[in-house]
């Protein structure tokens, strides 16, 4: 199929951010984001301590269609320029997912536009491209607040599962324990503020999962230390060194699976197309990519990161990865639905599930 512009409407409501984007890629290659607007919940969730789904799911159902407006306005396009919509059709809180979705569906049925249903680590996985030129395969690592995954990516669509958290992931273990040491939400910034100055080796904190030999990651023994530290704390300089322990030894853990990532990566890859991307909310931490920068540089892989705006839950990651589909001629029906659940590497968690069926009912 010879390669064509599209312009496509991406739209992300998979947690707290009602986000809208107007993305472009042209025939060769060339991505160009023409508006990308995110609706915060911050205020909203913040006297919770945390994202409620209900609030969340509401909150999108009065905000999708005037952030997606404000997106096509900024572009300075109408609806009938699009050449498609893409919406994230999961992972995530299955309410905000179905809003998003249903919105890009009513776009797509009235403008006659097709569809595209995008895995939101999938939108993750491209967010890179944004703004850089991040040719396929490379060695991904996805470290957001819900996911933490080391993965081989050969194309569009095309994930290997390299290694997964086996309990929390690396963006929920910074907000859990910024919560036990008092600080607002979001905790994940909050605790890389209170970091800057601390001195990281005053708590010693446990690495995990030293015994195994394999890419997985471990966060939820950290957690559990770092909030028994936290409740003996009485001083400002006790919780800064807390906070700077607690940002090292995430970034130790990232850069010591990545490095063993990498290192099984290019042997497989004969040395050649050494690339390395680093992607999800996690990699806003400025102690997180330095680490894994200097990771990178000393097995010889290039180091790309998205810019920070894009590092979060967006829409124009959406779009793009919307784009790529569309144009390989891949789209999806109306009747698409929304998955709480849906890994990249589907073979991969159907062989080699990381998390086993537990009780069912009121008390599991």
């Amino acid at each position: 199929m010879t390669p064509s512009t599209q312009t496509v409407l991406g739209l992300e409501t998979s947690c707290d951010e009602t986000a809208a984007a107007v993305v472009r890629l042209g025939a060769d290659g060339a991505v160009t984001v023409l508006s990308s607007v995110v609706g915060s919940q911050i205020a909203a969730h913040a006297p919770y301590g945390g994202v409620v789904p209900e609030i969340a799911a509401r909150a999108h159902v009065e905000s999708i269609d005037r952030i997606a407006d404000q997106a096509m306005a900024e572009a300075g396009l109408g609806y009938g320029d699009l050449t498609g919509v893409a919406a994230t059709a999961g992972p995530g809180l299955v309410g905000g997912v179905m809003v998003g979705l249903a919105f890009g569906k009513a776009v797509a049925l009235a403008r006659r536009l097709p569809l595209v249903a995008v895995n939101h680590l999938e939108g993750h996985a491209v967010s890179a491209r944004l703004a850089a030129q991040v040719g396929y395969p490379f060695l991904l690592l996805l470290v957001s607040g819900g996911h933490c995954q080391l993965l081989a990516v050969e194309g569009v669509g095309a994930c290997t599962r390299l290694g997964t958290t086996i309990d929390d992931a690396a963006g929920e273990a910074f907000d859990k324990i910024a919560k036990t040491l008092g600080l607002p939400y979001p905790g994940g910034p909050e605790l890389e503020k209170l970091a800057q100055g601390g001195d990281a080796t005053r708590f010693p904190l446990p690495r995990m999962l030293l015994g195994r030999k394999d890419c997985d990651f471990s966060f939820s023994g950290l957690k559990t230390a770092a909030a028994r530290i936290a409740e003996g704390l009485s001083t400002e300089t006790e919780r800064r060194d807390l906070a700077a322990a607690v940002q090292a030894a995430i970034a130790a853990q990232l850069a010591e699976r990545s490095d063993r990532a990498m290192a099984a990566y290019a042997i497989a890859r004969q040395g050649q197309g050494l690339r390395f991307v680093v992607a999800g909310g996690v990699a806003a931490n400025q102690a997180v990519r330095s680490r894994l920068t200097a990771t990178a540089a000393a097995r010889g892989f290039s180091f790309t990161a998205p810019p920070l705006a894009y590092c979060t839950d967006n829409a124009a990651m959406i779009g793009l990865a919307g784009a790529e589909r569309l144009a390989l001629g891949l789209s999806d029906p109306l009747d698409a639905p929304a998955r709480p659940r849906w890994p990249l590497d589907e073979a991969a968690a159907l062989s080699n599930p990381v998390h086993s069926t537990g009780r069912k009912g009121a008390k599991a």
